[in-house]
């Protein structure tokens, strides 16, 4: 473990002395904080989480170390890593190395032994912000310069980060249940669980790149269109939401997560907006309004859409009638959006949960219903 210093230092000036930890360096991004217990893994492998620096709440991380299983996507995205008590030594039998070494080996810059509770209720107050890490040389940068370099940093309002996370090839995985036909999943930032799900439904799942059009799309003649979770703002994504469109358009079967659900507002007409300091973590409480069941939810995004709750309103792009399925009990925040007159539908959260509970995985099975009863209606 490293004793080397290091300093986590917040646009509005803010510093937090530390250790460094993980990778020594520079590192610059959003600062946003995750509130789950557990799957550090599954976080730090997220692509939603590009461009973040990410503080973890729980106290003690690392205690499991790392393996192969349990990684969404095939490298570590976030910017830079947090965390108040990284744990001395590994203990689980699927080990296969300490989170330390990962963000080594990843080239992630980190920071240790400072009051992350601090530091969540700093951004709970002035909402997330740019942030640094600097550690090794950039550690002895003088405080004003460290600012200096923190305040020069992009804005994440404004950023289109998909090509970063997309994948350049398609590629396929087969159906493990049946076969119901080719699912063209639009990667914006997939993740591994969630092409599980959607394989153990009956689908084909071809994984695109998120620069495909529309005639590439229609070319592996698809049941349906999923577009998935993924980082940046929703409204810096025409391209994609001009592409859903032409998807409604022609009547095909569609579900979204997450960015998925942004985008979805924004194609069938309604605004998105930044949210102050977001929901990261696996514990959101969000209600199904139309059975009035709540459910215990995985959340990370910053935006979310600007949609009327409770009632029924028109689609300002034309895509008839429209409502809002889930929402969220902590903060008024919508979670889901429901198309009446088209086979559509989205939720802000992640019914995949990994890590988190699973109370929304019949998403995936409302999901293939309705492409079955599409099929069938043809």
């Amino acid at each position: 473990m490293s004793f080397e210093p290091a300093v986590l230092v917040l646009e509005d000036g803010t510093r937090y002395p530390g250790r460094a930890y993980g990778a020594t360096g520079r590192t610059l991004g959003e600062v946003v904080f995750a509130t789950g217990m557990t799957g550090y893994e599954e976080t730090l492998t997220d692509p939603s989480y590009a461009g973040q620096i990410v503080v973890m709440t729980a106290p003690h991380i690392g205690n499991t170390g790392v393996n192969g299983e349990d990684r969404e996507s095939s490298r570590i995205w976030v910017s830079g890593y947090v965390v108040r008590d990284p744990s001395r030594v590994v203990s689980n039998y699927r080990a296969t190395g300490s989170l330390d070494d990962q963000l080594v080996t990843e080239a992630v810059v980190g920071i240790s032994g400072i009051d992350t509770r601090a530091v969540t209720r700093r951004l709970r107050d002035a909402g997330s912000m740019r942030g640094g890490i600097f550690s090794g040389v950039d550690a002895g940068l003088d405080p004003e310069s460290q600012l200096a370099i923190v305040r020069e940093a992009g804005l994440m309002s404004g950023q289109n980060l998909s090509a970063q996370v997309s994948t350049k090839v398609a590629y396929v995985v087969a159906s493990t249940a049946g076969s119901i036909g080719r699912l063209a999943v639009l990667d914006l930032g997939v993740k591994t669980s969630t092409v599980n799900h959607l394989v153990a439904r009956g689908f084909e799942v071809h994984v695109l790149p998120q620069s495909i059009s529309i005639d590439e799309l229609l070319a592996i003649d698809p049941v349906a269109v999923f577009y998935s979770n993924g980082p940046g703002d929703p409204a810096a994504s025409q391209g994609h939401v001009a592409l859903l469109q032409d998807v409604l358009r022609r009547g095909l079967p569609f579900f979204g997560i997450c960015f998925g659900n942004q985008l979805l507002g924004r194609a069938l007409g309604f605004g998105t907006y930044k949210l102050p300091f977001g929901h990261r973590g696996i514990n959101q409480p969000v209600i199904d309004v139309a059975t009035g069941r709540t459910e215990i939810t995985s959340h990370n995004h910053g935006f979310a859409v600007d949609a009327p709750i409770g009632v029924i309103s028109e689609s300002p792009a034309g895509f008839g009638r429209v409502e809002v399925s889930h929402v969220n009990l902590n903060d008024n925040v919508v979670e889901g959006l429901n198309a009446l007159d088209i086979p559509a539908f989205s939720v802000q959260y992640h019914p995949e949960a990994a890590a988190g509970p699973h109370d929304a995985n019949y998403l995936f099975d409302r999901f293939r219903d309705m492409v079955l009863k599409s099929k069938d209606g043809k």
